[in-house]
C-alpha cells in the first residue's frame, strides 16, 4: 500500500468510473485498475465493484474512504508547511481594514498569511472604506478591504476582488415604526438622518441614492465610527444605515425599527492597484483570501 494507491482509490471512488478517474490522475486506466488491485491485495478486502453504471464501494470501501480522505489531506497539510519552509517572501505588507474583523474574515486569513509565510510581516490600519482606497492610491496601503466597486476615476486603475454582496437597510429608534413604515427615499429624507464623513461607504451609497430621488436628506449629527452611529439611534437621533445581519439583531435585542420599503445593495472587496497585481506578495495574497471566502 502507498499514497499513489490511496489517491487512486479515492478517485475512483469520488468519480464512480474509472475512465474519469484516470482522466483526473493524468495516468492511463489500466494504470489505475491495476493501483485498485494492489491495493485491495495488500489489504485483503474488497472495496469497489464493477457494475453497469461503473464502479461503486463495498460495505468496506465505505468505511476506509474517509480514512484514505484523511491520509491524504494530512499529506497535503504536510506539503504545504514544508512548501514554507521555502518562501520568498519578506519584507512588510500594509493592509487596510474596514468595519468588524468577524465580517472581513481578518483573523482566519491572517493566520492563514502568517503560517504561509512566516518571513512576511504585516501591518494594519483601521479605516474608512474611502480612506483604504485613499491610502492604496497613495501607496501608503499595499491592498486592503473595500466596500462596493473601486471607482475609475480614469487616472487610477484597480484590481478588485469580490469576497460577498449584502445589504444596509435603513434603522430607526424604538418606537418610529409609524414613521418609517412604508416611506420611500423621498420621504424617509425628511427625518433626521446619523450622517458620515465623505469617505464612508453609507455617505456614497445614501448621497447617490438621494440625488436620484432630488432630495436633500435632513442631517442632524455627523460621526464616523459605526457604534457611535448605532448608539444615536438608540438613542433616538435619528436614522441610519446597518448592515441586514445587524440591523435584524438590534431590532430584537433593543426594538430598533427596521425601513420596510428600502434597502441598498453592496459588496464587500477586497483591492490593489491594478499595477501591482501580478506582484509575487500581493498575488500570494489575493490567492489565500480567495482560499478564505471559498472562492476557488
Amino acid at each position: 500500500m502507498d499514497l499513489v494507491q490511496l489517491k487512486a482509490f479515492v478517485t475512483v471512488a469520488r468519480e464512480g468510473n474509472l475512465t474519469r478517474a484516470a482522466e483526473r490522475l493524468h495516468v492511463s486506466q489500466p494504470a489505475v485498475s491495476l493501483q485498485i488491485k494492489s491495493l485491495q491485495q495488500s489489504l485483503g478486502l474488497q472495496l469497489l465493484h464493477r457494475s453497469a453504471g461503473g464502479m461503486t464501494l463495498s460495505n468496506d470501501g465505505a468505511k476506509l474512504l474517509p480514512h484514505a480522505e484523511r491520509v491524504l489531506a494530512s499529506m497535503a497539510d504536510f506539503q504545504q508547511a514544508a512548501d514554507t519552509l521555502h518562501s520568498t517572501l519578506t519584507g512588510e505588507l500594509a493592509i487596510g481594514t474596514i468595519l468588524d474583523p468577524e465580517f472581513t474574515r481578518l483573523g482566519v486569513f491572517l493566520k492563514r498569511l502568517v503560517e504561509s509565510y512566516p518571513q512576511l510581516s504585516t501591518r494594519l490600519q483601521h479605516g474608512m472604506s474611502g480612506s483604504v482606497l485613499q491610502q492604496i492610491r497613495a501607496g501608503v496601503l499595499d491592498v486592503g478591504f473595500y466596500l462596493g466597486q473601486p471607482p475609475d476615476d480614469g487616472k487610477t486603475q484597480y484590481h478588485a476582488l469580490t469576497l460577498t454582496h449584502f445589504t444596509y437597510r435603513v434603522v430607526a429608534p424604538e418606537g418610529w415604526k409609524n414613521r418609517v413604515a412604508g416611506k420611500d427615499w423621498a420621504a424617509l429624507a425628511q427625518l433626521p438622518w446619523i450622517w458620515t464623513p465623505p469617505e464612508s461607504t453609507h455617505n456614497r451609497l445614501l448621497s447617490k441614492v438621494f440625488a436620484d430621488h432630488h432630495v436633500t436628506p435632513n442631517k442632524v449629527a455627523l460621526v464616523d465610527q459605526e457604534p457611535s452611529m448605532l448608539d444615536l439611534v438608540k438613542s433616538g437621533v435619528g436614522l441610519s444605515l446597518l448592515r441586514d445581519a445587524i440591523a435584524i439583531r438590534e431590532a430584537h435585542a433593543h426594538g430598533l425599527v427596521i425601513a420596510d420599503a428600502v434597502s441598498l445593495s453592496t459588496e464587500l472587496s477586497f483591492i490593489c492597484l491594478e499595477k501591482r497585481q501580478n506582484e509575487a506578495t500581493i498575488a500570494a495574497v489575493f490567492a489565500l483570501l480567495k482560499l478564505c471566502w471559498g472562492l476557488e
